[in-house]
């Protein structure tokens, strides 16, 4: 892809059924930033749908992969990617950003004999600044999901791009993302599950969070079967002219071009 900066969804699933019936794309999330490329959370899919993007993403140019957290739909991908990435080992290149979970541990989602083929693997930590050469982020709290989770918040040109991961509904959520220029949310659930224990945001919780927020731009994301049935285009108006804030719902492949040097 060129040099311009954008954000491309290759996969909008969330939830083990869409993700299983494919009814979505469970692909991750390509970033182009600062001339920088970036995969986010690399779910089951996203090599093939790099190769049949258009214009094509070349993985072996790959600068780094970001694991918010462990779960297969987010990190699926991320060994092949890893061998992608480095020739097979050829080249030790690229950086990894994941929790500690994705790394040790009986759940770790990255195969030992590829971990020395990365430049460099750094743990995520909540509340701390990494970079990518000229491409700078940091990380929320930790989210309130079942495994180490962490949202990632990008400073692009003074832009701030951040991405609300998987997590249940929390005040500290509020802070965390304040001042986001665009907002970019996963939203299993339409509505709130009856159990209570689900761990993910539903549009009540979109809601009450976007009240508390203004972003300047909110992208919904990462559907389940009852965003799906409620139609998330539809649903992103209706936030849209309720809250007077511009909200739209992702669709695989669909691509938000970024500004260079947007504030400066």
């Amino acid at each position: 892809m060129n040099h311009k900066g954008c954000i491309k969804f290759l996969g909008t699933a969330g939830a083990r059924f869409v993700v299983a019936k494919q009814l979505r794309s469970s692909a991750g999330v390509y970033l182009r930033m600062k001339g920088r490329s970036i995969i986010l959370d690399p779910g089951p899919g996203t090599l093939v749908r790099c190769a049949k993007s258009k214009p094509g993403i070349n993985v072996t140019k790959l600068d780094a992969l970001i694991l918010t957290h462990a779960h297969i739909d987010h990190s699926n991908d991320v060994n092949i990617l890893i061998d992608a990435m480095t020739g097979g080992g050829l080249k030790r290149r690229g950086i990894l950003f994941a929790p500690k979970e994705c790394i040790a541990g009986e759940n770790a989602v990255v195969l030992p004999y590829l971990r020395g083929f990365v430049q460099d693997i750094v743990l995520l930590e909540p509340h701390q600044k990494y970079t990518i050469d000229t491409v700078s982020f940091s990380t929320s709290g930790r989210h309130q999901h079942p495994v180490e989770t962490y949202g990632v918040i990008f400073d692009y040109y003074g832009q701030k791009i951040s991405f609300m991961v998987d997590t249940r509904y929390f005040p500290e959520l509020i802070k965390d993302y304040a001042d986001s220029d665009i907002l970019v949310m996963n939203v299993v659930r339409f509505t709130p599950h009856e159990s209570g224990d689900v761990m993910h945001l539903s549009i009540y919780d979109v809601r009450e969070i976007l009240t508390s927020l203004h972003p300047k731009k909110v992208i919904l994301t990462h559907f389940g079967m009852t965003m799906l049935k409620a139609k998330p285009w539809v649903v992103a108006n209706e936030l849209s002219d309720e809250l007077g804030i511009d909200v739209i719902a992702a669709s695989d492949g669909m691509t938000i071009e970024l500004e260079e040097e947007a504030h400066g």
